[in-house]
C-alpha cells in the first residue's frame, strides 16, 4: 500500500495521476473487500494507520495529543543565568555521530536533534519534534513522518525531507557502527510529499525499527559532505538544536547559547526544558582537581558515584552555610552495568574456566567495607534492580521456549534463578575462594608453581594488562591486583589519558578495562551493539567482552521481535541469563539511588524520570519566575 501512495505523490500535479488515483482506489476497495471477505481481517502491512503525536514501543502513550508538557518539567521555570558542567577527560572533535576522535559533550543533546523525542518517565515512547506525526503498520514493516511545518537549522533554512533522506545515508554509510548497522535495516526510503517522507523495512520482525528511526539525529544536507563526515573536526557545526556552539577551546571547554530564533521553543515537548541561556562543559584531567573546583562553585552540579567521597568529602564551608545541597534522586531504571571487561579475543581469556576462577577473586564484600563504607550493592544481574533481571527468578515457559536449543550455554543454576555472584569474607581472607579459583585455572592447564601461575605445557606465567584511565579505577584495580597475586597472577595496570583509553576501547586493544553500561527498562537494537557476534570484531562496537555467542544473537532476536512488554521481559531476562553464564564480566556494584550535589544557584523540579535528576529541566535560582 505505502508503495501506491508514493506513486500517487509523485505525479499529483498531473491528469493521469487522477486518472490512476481514481482506478486505484477502486481496485484498492475492491482487494479491500476481498481480503476481509477471505480472512476476515486485513495484513497487518496493509492496514492504513491514522497519523499520531507519538508512539510507544510497547501498550498505550502516557500524555495525550493536546499534553501541555512533560510530568517531569515545569512550564514556569524561569528562563536565564549560566549553567556549568565539568567532566575528566578532553575533546578534538565536533563530530559526537563517527567512530574516530574524542567528541565534545552535549552535541547530541544540544545541537542536534532527532525526528522524535523520548519521554523520560515512560519505558520507551517517542513524541514529536521534527516530525510532528508518525504513522505505521501495524505489523511496523514501515513507518512514515510529517515534517514540522516551522521545523528549521540554525542558520534559518527550513528542515526538508531531502535532509532526512541524506542523514540517513551517511549515518548508515560514515556513522558510528551502531548507525550503520541499525539505518542498514531500512530497505528504501522516498519523499511522498513536501513534508513527508516514509522508511520501509527490509523485514517485520523488528518492532523497534519505527523507533529507532524517530531518534535519528537530522543533519543538515548543505552543511555536512558526506566525502568528509567521517573525518574529525573543529569546525562548528549546523544543527536545529536548541543552542548553538558560540565558543570552544580544544580539550579544556566548550560553550553553548540558547539560540534566541530556536524554532521549537513553543512545542509541549519543549515547555520547562532547556532554562539556561549559556551551557558550559569544563574538562579537567585529574579528580581532585576537579571536585576541588565544584567546592569552589567552579562548576554547579555533580552526580557522585564515590560513597567514600559522599559520606566524608562534603564537609566544605559552602556545604555546612547551606550553599550546597545534597539530594538523593530515586531511581527506576536498570541499574549501570559496571565491570571488569575480559577481552575474550585473547586466548587467556578465551577459557571459560579462567573467566570464572578470576571473578572468584574479586572480593567484594572487604572492598565494598574497606573503601566505600558499605554503601554498595553487589551486581548480580546485566539489568539489576529492575523487573528485567533474571537473579533469583526462575525461567518462564516463555524463557525456556527460547532457550530450549542454546541449553548448553545456560548455566542450570541460572536457569533456576539460583546463581549468585562470589562471596567472601569482608575480613578479606579468601581461602575458599583460592582453593577454588586454583582448581579451575587446573582445568584451563596451569598449576602453581613456586609462587607463579604458570600454563602447565609452555611453563609460562600466567600475566596480563589492565587499563586504566582514572585514579578511582586506579585504586580499585590495585587492590584486586594484590588479591591476584595470593595465587601466583601478576597483573599490571596501564594508565593512560582518556583520549588513548578511549582509541584503544575502539580498537579493543587492551586485556582487561573497566566500562559501564547504561540501560533503559525496554533494550532493543542497542544490545546487538554490546553483545552480538555481528560487531565483536568491528571497531568502535561495545562489545568490549568480544562476545561471538549464538545464543546471545538468538536472544537479542527475541527482544526486538517482542510485541508485549511481557514478551519483552521474558526475551531480556533470557538474553541475561545467557550472558551471565558466559562469565564475560565480572559484575561489580551500584547504588540504590542517584546522589547528586548542587550549588543553590540551582532548582529542579519536585517530579523527577525514571532516570532519576534531568538536568535539562532545571533552571536558575537568581532568575525571576515568569508571570503565569
Amino acid at each position: 500500500m505505502p508503495d501506491i501512495i508514493q506513486l500517487l505523490h509523485r505525479e499529483q500535479n498531473t491528469h493521469t495521476a487522477f486518472v490512476i488515483k481514481k482506478w486505484l482506489n477502486i481496485w484498492a476497495i475492491l482487494i479491500t473487500a476481498v481480503l476481509i471477505f477471505i480472512t476476515g481481517n486485513l495484513p497487518s502491512s496493509v492496514v492504513l494507520a491514522a497519523p499520531m503525536h507519538g508512539i510507544a514501543m510497547h501498550g498505550a502513550l502516557k500524555y495525550q495529543e493536546d499534553f501541555g508538557h512533560f510530568s517531569y518539567a515545569n512550564p514556569n521555570a524561569p528562563k536565564g543565568g549560566k549553567h556549568v558542567r565539568a567532566i575528566i577527560g578532553s575533546f578534538n572533535s565536533l563530530n559526537p555521530l563517527i567512530v574516530k576522535g574524542a567528541p565534545a559533550l552535549g552535541l547530541r543533546e544540544y545541537v542536534f536533534e532527532s525526528l522524535m523525542v523520548r519521554a523520560l518517565d515512560e519505558p520507551f515512547s517517542l513524541y514529536g519534534l521534527i516530525a510532528k506525526d508518525i504513522e505505521t503498520a501495524k505489523d511496523r514493516s514501515w513507518v512514515k513522518f510529517t515534517l514540522h511545518e516551522t521545523a528549521k537549522f540554525s542558520d534559518g533554512k527550513p528542515i526538508t525531507v531531502e535532509d532526512v533522506i541524506f542523514s540517513h545515508a551517511v549515518l548508515r554509510d560514515k556513522g558510528r557502527p551502531n548507525h550503520r548497522y541499525y539505518y542498514g535495516k531500512v530497505k528504501s526510503i522516498e519523499k511522498i510529499e513536501e513534508r513527508k517522507v516514509i522508511f520501509n523495512f527490509i523485514d517485520n520482525k523488528d518492532q523497534e525499527m519505527p523507533l529507532i528511526i524517530g531518534l535519528m539525529p537530522i543533519l543538515p544536507k548543505h552543511h555536512f559532505s558526506k566525502a568528509t563526515f567521517d573525518q574529525t573536526t573543529l569546525t562548528i557545526p549546523i544543527g536545529s538544536g536548541p543552542y548553538k556552539i558560540s565558543s570552544i577551546k580544544p580539550g579544556t571547554s566548550i560553550t553553548y547559547r540558547k539560540d534566541p530564533k530556536y524554532w521549537g521553543n513553543d512545542l509541549n515537548a519543549n515547555k520547562g526544558r532547556y532554562n539556561f541561556d549559556e551551557i558550559r562543559f569544563d574538562y579537567f584531567r585529574d579528580e581532585s582537581v576537579l571536585f576541588e573546583a565544584f567546592k569552589k562553585g567552579l562548576y554547579h552540579a555533580r552526580e557522585e558515584s564515590d560513597p567514600a567521597r559522599w559520606s566524608s568529602w562534603y564537609s566544605f564551608p559552602a556545604l555546612k552555610k547551606g550553599k550546597v545541597r545534597k539530594v538523593t534522586f530515586p531511581v527506576s531504571i536498570p541499574a549501570p552495568l559496571s565491570a571488569f571487561v575480559f577481552n575474550t579475543r585473547r586466548k587467556k581469556f578465551a577459557n571459560i574456566h579462567v573467566r570464572k576462577a578470576l571473578t572468584l577473586m574479586f572480593n567484594f564484600e572487604w572492598i565494598n567495607k574497606s573503601l566505600y563504607h558499605g554503601a554498595y550493592v553487589r551486581t548480580q544481574s546485566f539489568f539489576d534492580r529492575s523487573e528485567l533481571s533474571s537473579h533469583g527468578k526462575a525461567a518462564d515457559t516463555y524463557e525456556r521456549h527460547l532457550l530450549e536449543p542454546y541449553k548448553k550455554y545456560v548455566q542450570p543454576k541460572v536457569l533456576a534463578g539460583n546463581f549468585n555472584m562470589p562471596k567472601s569474607p569482608s575480613s578479606g581472607r579468601m581461602r575458599q575462594n583460592r582453593r577454588k579459583a586454583l582448581r579451575l585455572f587446573a582445568k584451563a592447564g596451569y598449576r602453581l608453581n613456586k609462587g607463579q601461575l604458570r600454563h602447565k605445557k609452555t611453563k609460562r606465567p600466567f600475566t596480563f594488562e589492565i587499563l586504566s584511565a582514572t585514579k578511582d579505577q586506579e585504586r580499585l584495580f590495585l587492590t584486586y591486583i594484590r588479591v591476584l597475586k595470593s595465587i601466583g597472577i601478576q597483573a599490571t595496570l596501564r594508565q593512560v589519558d582518556s583520549s588513548q583509553f578511549q582509541q584503544r576501547k575502539n580498537t579493543y586493544d587492551y586485556d582487561m578495562l573497566q566500562h559501564t553500561w547504561y540501560s533503559s527498562l525496554s533494550p532493543g537494537n542497542e544490545q546487538n551493539f554490546r553483545w552480538s557476534s555481528a560487531v565483536a570484531n568491528k571497531p568502535g562496537s561495545y562489545n568490549y567482552a568480544g562476545v561471538q555467542n549464538p545464543a546471545v544473537d538468538a536472544m537479542i532476536k527475541a527482544i526486538i521481535a517482542a510485541k508485549t512488554r511481557q514478551e519483552l521481559i521474558s526475551a531480556v531476562r533470557a538474553l541475561d541469563r545467557v550472558l551471565l553464564s558466559g562469565h564475560y564480566v565480572i559484575p561489580l556494584f551500584h547504588l540504590k539511588n542517584q546522589w547528586v550535589a548542587h550549588w543553590d544557584n540551582l532548582k529542579h523540579p519536585t517530579t523527577h524520570t525514571l532516570y532519576g535528576h534531568n538536568i535539562d529541566s532545571w533552571w536558575h535560582a537568581s532568575i525571576p519566575a515568569p508571570d503565569k
